[in-house]
């Protein structure tokens, strides 16, 4: 059990208790637990149920309660819990924006315990009726169930990443081959997937049947099976999961074939004609051992996976036009993320140091603004004090540099939550929406607009808002949006959060068209968190994102001397110095 499975169940078992009106000194507590354990750098797991109120800070009734959570996969207080909470009513804990106090209410006075009746009780206006709900409640639970409905049986691409390799390897192990692959979408890099695919080579299929069938975590659907596909589900997530089960002689081909979106697959070559005028023609026609080799003979530039979504990347790899994409290694430093200053786990030095120990040359902290007082938001005065660790910081860890960003909140006329002089202090600003996302489309866009045309604006933070199988985001004319951030020099985030990806991957040719750079963020309150930007590049490039046009790869000096540069060009307000430096 990994650190962010201890984390949930810990978050699950404060919430469980808020449910049921416990003790709020022992919810504080829990929670209190949870998020010690979420600060921690190294796996809980591996430390001695012993040792566990030393190396993790922990008192001994919670060390107590973790060790017990590893050894037998649940503790006492969340045992109990669950055995006297009606499952549907821990589902509805899950549902966007209602919590438990709100769930009790539902739950005692209505006597709802499944998402079926909550859903039957919203459209009948029950809900509404209930003290503390009213019809904008009740409409927001059912555009949440909504939205909870169409992600269901879906997994973040990690996640389904995961699950994906642990069957390869299993069928690896089992089937003694290494002509195992991860097909479809995984392979293709999409942020969310509804089925897992595989692609194994065997003369004896009934071996994988075999092992697949055995498997805990799978559910068989035999009637969808057949002797050469073995189907399936994930029993926890509900995921699709498919392993299609060919001979080693046409693996490569399979591969292939299960590795592109239909359109890329049926797309006519330009120039071609004949029998072999698309790459599934050409598939189906030969044998080959190699990918690379089928789109040489087809007379084009080698495309990979992440591209084949038949959106002209063939046009392009027939005129040898396709760019040499971003890879992880281009990255220079993580621009976008958040110390315990905020809302962040791990103190600066922590989050520097362990990107300069890791090959990066900056970090670019940008805690919350003064209007997150949710995410204990910066105050000008605290501004101040981080800038002076900042500079302590920079004069120790040379030639490793920290830029002073902000993440500052984007309020709900589009203003930006510090006055000009506070913003002129800071060597880059994030503007980002983390407030009021019911706008309508035309509202959310006016909004983002006027916060892209103030000139503190360096980069425009996870454009959307979203949350992946969890939130939509707020609406926004995308168009409009990158087109006045070509105009204002303004670069665009490609949130790495895996929750996130946003800017969505399909708008990010759009704005390399127009001249928009992009900077893949993790947006990390956890030095773990720097492992995702390892997602922005994927997504990054989906949408043929370069090297050249990736802001965070640029140098160390680059990024200086950019900051400086845009800072040059606007005149700084009378009483600058005065309010922060004098």
């Amino acid at each position: 059990m990994d650190n962010r499975a201890l984390t949930r169940a810990f978050k699950l078992a404060a919430q469980l208790m808020e449910l049921h009106d416990e003790n709020p000194f022992k919810i504080r507590a829990i929670e209190g637990t949870a998020n010690a354990l979420d600060a921690l750098s190294f796996p809980v797991a591996e430390v001695e149920r012993s040792g566990l109120p030393d190396r993790t800070g922990l008192s001994k009734t919670a060390a107590a309660k973790v060790a017990e959570l590893l050894d037998t996969g649940t503790f006492s207080d969340l045992q109990r819990l669950l055995e006297i909470t009606p499952p549907g009513v821990v589902e509805m804990l899950k549902i966007k924006g209602i919590g438990p106090k709100k769930i009790r209410s539902l739950w005692r006075e209505l006597g709802l315990e499944s998402i079926e009746q909550l859903r039957e009780a919203a459209e009948t206006d029950q809900v509404s009726k209930l003290k503390g709900f009213g019809k904008k409640t009740q409409e927001s639970i059912l555009e949440a169930l909504e939205f909870a409905g169409q992600s269901q049986g879906k997994l973040l691409y990690p996640q389904a990443e995961q699950l994906a390799d642990d069957l390869a390897r299993r069928l690896r192990e089992a089937l003694k081959t290494e002509q195992v692959a991860v097909a479809g979408e995984i392979r293709r890099r999409l942020e969310t997937v509804e089925t897992v695919r595989l692609v194994a080579a065997t003369d004896s299929p009934v071996q994988a049947h075999e092992l697949l069938n055995g498997l805990d975590g799978l559910t068989p659907d035999p009637r969808r099976s057949g002797p050469f596909a073995w189907r399936g589900r994930a029993t926890e997530s509900g995921v699709q999961v498919e392993v299609l089960l060919v001979a080693p002689a046409t693996f490569a081909t399979e591969v292939f074939l299960n590795s592109a979106a239909e359109a890329h697959l049926g797309e006519l070559i330009p120039n071609s004609t004949g029998p072999n005028s698309t790459l599934r023609q050409w598939a189906r026609r030969e044998q080959f051992q190699q990918e690379e080799a089928l789109y040489e003979k087809a007379g084009l530039q080698f495309i990979v996976p992440e591209l084949r979504e038949g959106l002209g990347e063939i046009a392009l790899a027939a005129d040898k036009k396709l760019p040499h994409l971003v890879e992880d290694g281009d990255l220079r430093g993580s621009l976008h993320n958040h110390s315990t200053y905020s809302d962040g786990n791990h103190s600066i030095r922590e989050m520097a140091t362990w990107l300069r120990d890791h090959g990066y040359e900056y970090l670019g902290l940008c805690d919350h603004s003064q209007a997150a007082h949710y995410a204990n938001g910066l105050s000008v005065e605290r501004v101040r004090q981080q800038h002076l660790e900042i500079d302590k910081l920079n004069a120790e860890l040379a030639p490793f540099r920290i830029f002073k960003g902000i993440e500052s909140d984007i309020l709900g006329d589009g203003s930006l939550d510090y006055p000009s002089d506070v913003l002129a202090s800071f060597d880059f600003v994030v503007a980002s929406i983390h407030s009021n996302l019911k706008m309508d489309e035309r509202k959310a866009t006016d909004r983002l607009l006027r916060a892209i045309e103030n000139p503190y604006t360096t980069m425009l933070g996870h454009p959307t808002g979203r949350l992946l199988l969890r939130r939509q985001g707020y609406p926004i004319d995308y168009k409009a949006v990158i087109d006045a951030c070509a105009q204002h020099k303004v670069i665009i985030e490609i949130n790495a959060n895996p929750w996130r990806l946003d800017l969505d991957w399909r708008w990010v040719r759009y704005a390399l068209d127009q001249g928009v750079m992009l900077s893949i963020n993790p947006d990390a309150h956890h030095t773990n968190g720097y492992e995702d930007m390892r997602y922005g590049v994927l997504m990054g490039r989906k949408g043929h994102l370069t090297k050249e046009m990736t802001f965070n790869a640029k140098s160390v000096e680059e990024v200086a001397a950019y900051f400086e540069q845009r800072k040059a060009n606007i005149t700084p307000p009378l009483e600058y110095k005065k309010s922060l430096f004098e």
